[in-house]
């Protein structure tokens, strides 16, 4: 293999960091040894130095663990199986997969809406929208970071509903909305940022998987929109059977 690019403004260790997650850990079973510095120094054409930051920050995330004396193993750990369909909710999709599941509102504020915002929630730019930051976490361990907006005039008490609950389903249910359904949904992978550092227990370099969803009530009228980051290493999304457009008019 080729020497990695050194002028993409990525630090190589991120970068090893990354081909070691997409290269060589998509050919290992659980609890397989990985190949040791001297041979990834070589693969990727870089110094040992190198190789032991990339592997320090895999190790911090739980991906591989390192024993002394007998080398760096990947870890036994599946990741959790999230599915986004018609009916997308965080506790009933990892039921089966998690003991616990948990939501902890981290902040909310009042503001007039964006456009993008206004659009997605059919409402006039510069209408008051409530801005919910959350995280969620399964037994646990952080899995998704996330910014859901809200008409201010219909969800007024949405933040002190979901401090209370920790579910945006619960919280929608004292609101007058029994039952919501996802209009459409985009999902897209990037590194992850600072902020999703520190919320989601992640090393520099991690990757998270970001969605952007509109959700509709019985009546079609958008309730939220929501923006999610997912870590990569933990989480897998499972898209499921959506409307089709004609179906969303």
């Amino acid at each position: 293999m080729k020497s990695l690019e050194r002028k993409t403004g990525i630090a190589l260790w991120r970068q090893v960091a990354d081909h070691i997650r997409q290269d060589v850990l998509g050919g290992l079973s659980a609890n397989a040894r990985l190949p040791g510095e001297a041979e990834l120094a070589e693969r990727f054409g870089v110094n040992r130095h190198t190789v032991r930051s990339a592997i320090a920050a895999l190790e911090k995330e739980g991906i591989v663990r390192a024993e002394q004396g007998r080398g760096t193993f990947l870890n036994d750990r599946k990741r959790l199986r999230y599915p986004i369909g018609r009916r997308t909710r965080f506790s009933s999709g990892l039921e089966d997969q998690a003991r616990t599941r948990s939501g902890k509102l981290l902040g909310s504020e009042t503001l007039p809406a964006p456009p993008q915002i206004a659009q997605a929630l059919e409402i006039h730019v510069g209408s008051p929208v409530i801005r919910l930051k959350t995280v969620s976490s399964a037994d646990g361990i952080p899995v998704s970071a996330a910014v859901s907006w809200f008409d201010a005039d219909r969800f007024g008490r949405i933040s002190d509903l979901y401090a209370k609950t920790g579910s945006i389903t619960a919280s929608l249910v004292e609101l007058g909305v029994p039952d919501y359904t996802r209009r459409s949904t985009s999902v897209q992978a990037r590194h992850a940022s600072m902020e999703d550092l520190d919320l989601l227990a992640l090393s520099p370099g991690a990757i998270v998987l970001v969605t952007e969803a509109v959700d509709v009530g019985i009546d079609l009228r958008p309730v939220l929109f929501g923006q999610s980051r997912f870590a990569a290493d933990r989480v897998e999304l499972n898209i499921e059977n959506l409307p089709a457009a004609s179906e969303r008019t």
